[in-house]
């Protein structure tokens, strides 16, 4: 079986296939919808092959379908048809349960995305339940995605975001008694230091878990 898996942020799309090195990536943003971003990604892969695609997506999935908007990106993804436009089996995931996956080793892991927002899984012996947890109230009014996600980042400097990362890591950490604490997405490579017991990881993560969501079921 040869999966194409994409990635889906508010940044950029990430691309890669069954049998492909290098992945590619597409500028998304605010205006990206969903017709769009199989318009980008069919053309990128012109010529590849491919039998399945899975898909991480920037909010809530159930059912291989959003459920809510996407913070970052245009409209029109709730109740998208992936599997006509793509012309072939879709799976649709979260984002950070895609790369959580992909990163998933033993026990009770605990993923976060650090990325243009916070992404937040629990694996718990090998069951995947994404979470919500970025709106949820921090400090101040304001909720941990505005603290450890992008915005936080800009507001706050690189020195003080660093804190506050190692801040939520270790209350998201004891709340969910993680056995270990995975972080990833495009910011994790800011940290000068990893909080205590957690291990990095990239975005090739995000492919492998891609390509297992095929391989498990």
């Amino acid at each position: 079986m040869k999966i194409l898996v994409v990635d889906i942020g508010g940044t950029s799309i990430k691309i890669l296939a069954t049998g492909h090195q290098t992945p590619i990536k597409i500028p998304s943003g605010p205006d990206l919808t969903p017709t769009k971003m199989v318009q980008l990604v069919l053309e990128a892969v012109a010529g590849w092959e491919y039998s399945v695609v899975s898909i991480g997506y920037p909010g809530p999935v159930k059912d291989d379908t959003p459920v809510r908007e996407p913070k970052n990106l245009g409209h029109g993804w709730i109740g998208f048809d992936f599997k006509s436009a793509f012309a072939r089996p879709v799976k649709v995931v979260n984002d950070a349960a895609m790369q959580a996956l992909g990163s998933y080793k033993k026990g009770r892991m605990l993923f976060l995305g650090l990325g243009t927002g916070l992404g937040t899984t629990l694996i718990v012996d090998g069951v995947v339940a994404p979470l919500e947890l970025a709106h949820l109230p921090y400090k101040k009014g304001r909720t941990y995605e505005e603290y450890i996600g992008k915005a936080g980042l800009a507001r706050t400097g690189k020195k003080k975001w660093r804190e506050n990362v190692a801040d939520v890591t270790a209350r998201l950490s004891a709340a969910l008694e993680a056995d270990e604490v995975v972080i990833g997405g495009g910011n994790a490579k800011l940290l000068k230091e990893l909080p205590a017991g957690a291990r990095a990881v990239n975005n090739a993560h995000a492919f492998l878990g891609g390509y297992r969501l095929w391989r498990q079921s």
